[in-house]
């Protein structure tokens, strides 16, 4: 033992770090793993825990259940601290993302079991594709910051560890149907047979979620499922996992401008159709969004002794979908000059008609994705009172084929049916490694090291949507160390310090606009935790060094996605404090604020066709406030209602903090109820719920874009750069209710 706590310190201090904190209480000799069941061993490596210098939050099953009434993953975890989330459809279903510290969906690092989710090319999360999610998840863990290390892209905000459901232990039938504003309607079914023949079990859930959108026409039409297998003794588990879901959405990824904001701010751009004359006619009625994806999981977790555990994950994610566009010719011409109705864009040849030639046409096209993701984890643990050691190992190959169809035109003379207009194909590869100790150094102190290693080979060849030509060929290694100390106070006091480094690769859509570098992230956290039998207060400092931070330009490319670009060196700096507070025996106060400053330090911009040094600047879409709060009333164990209320502050949708790309302050609140009984023998529970988002009916904005472009149309010989925005209204007041029944 000696020798290896001198190998610890001989290892932190050659990369001169320092550490976390957190309280332990008293220390008792037991058994290794009475604190580490089964359940938790694929996990237990990647997890942070209270002796961990990270920042962390976790949320329960139990946390989000009386929310859980259709709405994504997402919004069920608005209210935790320095989170923002968006809503593309205004209501919490549909496409939805999260925002952490400032950092979008793109850089916060999300799995499935210790299984990466991230998109392996864009790098972003799309719950839409695994609709009803959170009715199958056991605990979800957010680590803000860089955090400890995890499989797949790292985390340059958060990253969040889903665990979905474990081994039931008795058997159970649910039904559930929750109905709401905007024809919202929710259906699931879960099943669990509880342990049969003292080894086996099988579980599984069926959903389907329909809405209309608070955004016209921002319909979806969702479809789920989730099933499981499991075996247990007393040393192994394994568990086999299929799900996955089919989203059909209408986009509404558009958003509205200023003018339309205040005019009628449901509006939705998307399908537009044009007469000669440019009136509008009506909208393309399947101008959707249509995805499927399946995943496949295998899960062997080991107890080798009372010391050691090893742990196997195995998947493989298969995903297809296209989205359908209505590409009108006169606004093609005369408002958005895409050419999207071009012949050369849809690579077609001129059709000669007498002396006329004809090189455009109105036109539906298809683009679509078919990937396939396999991945392999390895973890092996070692665990005793003084001391835990992780070490894990991944391997992942993404086969991503993308590629247009053009399914209609009204003059294309004799092309055949589903000529395609581009396609390439991105194959990422990517081998990853890390060890991570804690060791207790003293009574007080208690030491964290991580390392860990990342390959990666990204290729893309073919062409993309323009016709353009388009290939990668980059090859990145990264090493990422990280270390912390941690301080006990007392029994219910603890204080850490850590450093982390973190880089990333690009994602394909920085290289469809550019040539970008990788970016790097030193990560400083200084915080405090204090536990009591009736309070509860975590308080931390952050300081974010970046280098060729790829951040967000405001600008979004035509299926919605961002755009990002590499800035020299920027920072993030910043207060979170969030608590939970017994008040008396039937109230519970569990208040958050972040406070941030996000800069970056020396801008430069193309104005009027010069290039200017704006120096420091805000960071895009980075509130300098976010706060949330909870006040709940709980008279009995049967009911409880709570009143939960966010304010998020003034953000710029640009870096270049023009008051065109701001996006104002909002604060609204929701009054969420449950009431739960036990009627009789044959129905087990009966839970009702409801919720009533923003109560106070505000009208606000959550997300938008920005852009700019320079005109040298207008007036001859000058340039002038023009700039514009747009905004994704969220919805006022409206409700989800639903009823639960557990035979």
């Amino acid at each position: 033992m000696k020798t290896l706590r001198l190998i610890f310190l001989l290892m932190a201090s050659s990369i001169g770090l320092q550490g976390q904190v957190k309280s332990k209480g008293n220390l008792k000799s037991q058994d290794s793993l009475s604190t580490i069941t089964l359940e938790e061993v694929q996990l237990t490596g990647i997890r942070a825990k209270n002796n961990t210098p990270v920042t962390f939050t976790n949320v329960t099953q139990k946390d989000i259940a009386s929310r859980n009434l259709g709405q994504d993953i997402p919004i069920l975890l608005n209210y935790l601290p320095a989170v923002v989330t968006t809503s593309d459809a205004g209501g919490g279903i549909g496409y939805t993302g999260i925002r952490v510290r400032g950092s979008d969906a793109t850089r916060v690092n999300v799995t499935l079991n210790g299984i990466p989710y991230n998109d392996a090319e864009s790098q972003g999360t799309f719950w839409v594709n695994l609709p009803d999610f959170a009715s199958s998840v056991e605990q979800i863990q957010l680590q803000r910051g860089v955090g400890t290390s995890t499989n797949g892209s790292a985390a340059f905000g958060a990253s969040l560890n889903v665990e979905t459901v474990g081994v039931q232990q008795k058997a159970f039938t649910s039904l559930a149907s929750s109905i709401g504003s905007f024809n919202t309607l929710k259906n699931t079914f879960q099943f669990s047979t509880g342990i049969l023949n003292n080894n086996f079990s099988f579980s599984g859930r069926l959903s389907k979620i329909n809405s209309d959108g608070y955004i016209d026409r921002a319909a979806s039409n969702l479809d789920a499922y989730f099933f499981q297998a499991a075996f247990q003794d007393d040393n192994t588990l394994i568990k086999a996992l299929i799900f996955g879901g089919h989203e059909i959405t209408y986009q509404s990824w558009y958003g509205v401008d200023a003018q339309t904001l205040l005019s009628n701010r449901t509006y939705n751009p998307a399908g537009e159709i044009y007469d000669n004359n440019g009136n509008l006619s009506g909208f393309y009625e399947n101008q959707v969004d249509d995805y499927t994806q399946d995943h496949y999981q295998f899960h062997w977790d080991e107890k080798i002794n009372s010391f050691w555990s090893a742990s196997l994950g195995l998947n493989y994610t298969y995903g297809r979908g296209f989205y359908e566009e209505y590409n009108d010719l006169w606004y093609e011409q005369n408002v958005s000059y895409g050419g999207n109705t071009s012949f050369n864009y849809l690579q077609l040849e001129p059709i000669n008609v007498g002396e006329t030639t004809i090189g455009n046409t109105e036109n539906i096209s298809q683009k679509w994705l078919d990937n396939d993701y396999y991945v392999m984890t390895l973890g092996l643990n070692y665990h005793t009172i003084q001391t835990t050691i992780n070490l894990g190992g991944l391997y992942s190959r993404y086969i991503g084929d993308h590629f247009g169809n053009l399914l209609w035109g009204q003059t294309i003379g004799n092309t055949e049916p589903n000529h395609r207009f581009y396609e390439s194909q991105g194959i990422k590869t990517e081998g990853s490694f890390f060890a991570k100790a804690t060791q207790k150094l003293t009574s007080k102190w208690t030491g964290f090291l991580d390392l860990q290693l990342r390959l990666i080979d990204y290729k893309v060849d073919g062409t993309v949507s323009g016709p353009q030509d388009f290939t990668v060929d980059d090859q990145f290694t990264f090493f990422n160390p990280k270390a912390g100390l941690t301080y006990d106070l007392s029994q219910q006091q603890s204080l850490y310090f850590s450093y982390a480094k973190a880089q990333r690769e690009p994602n394909r859509t920085d290289y469809e606009n550019g040539n970008p570098k990788p970016e790097k992230l030193n990560d400083f956290e200084l915080g405090w935790r204090m536990k009591k039998e009736k309070t509860q207060v975590q308080a931390n400092l952050y300081w974010m060094e970046y280098q060729d931070q790829l951040v967000l330009t405001g600008a979004i490319d035509e299926v919605g996605a961002p755009i990002r670009q590499n800035v020299g060196e920027s920072r993030r700096i910043g207060l979170e404090v969030d608590a939970t507070i017994q008040l008396a025996d039937q109230w519970l106060w569990k208040p958050n604020l972040a406070l941030s400053s996000n800069q970056n330090l020396d801008f430069y911009f193309k104005r009027d066709g010069i290039l200017q040094s704006l120096g420091k600047t805000q960071l895009a879409y980075s509130p300098n406030i976010v706060a949330g709060n909870a006040l709940i009333f709980a008279p009995s164990t049967r009911f409880q209602v709570g009143l939960l209320s966010k304010y998020v502050g003034k953000q710029y949708m640009g870096n270049i903090d023009s008051k065109n790309s701001t996006l104002a302050a909002y604060f609204v609140s929701d009054i969420n109820a449950v009431f739960t009984w036990q009627p009789n023998r044959w129905v087990k529970e009966i839970q009702w719920s409801t919720t009533i988002n923003n109560i106070f009916n505000f009208k606000y904005e959550s997300n938008g874009f920005f852009y700019t472009y320079d005109d040298d149309f207008s007036s001859p010989g000058q340039i002038t750069t023009i700039e514009g925005a747009g905004f994704y209204p969220q919805a006022g007041i409206n409700l989800l209710t639903g009823l639960r029944l557990t035979f």
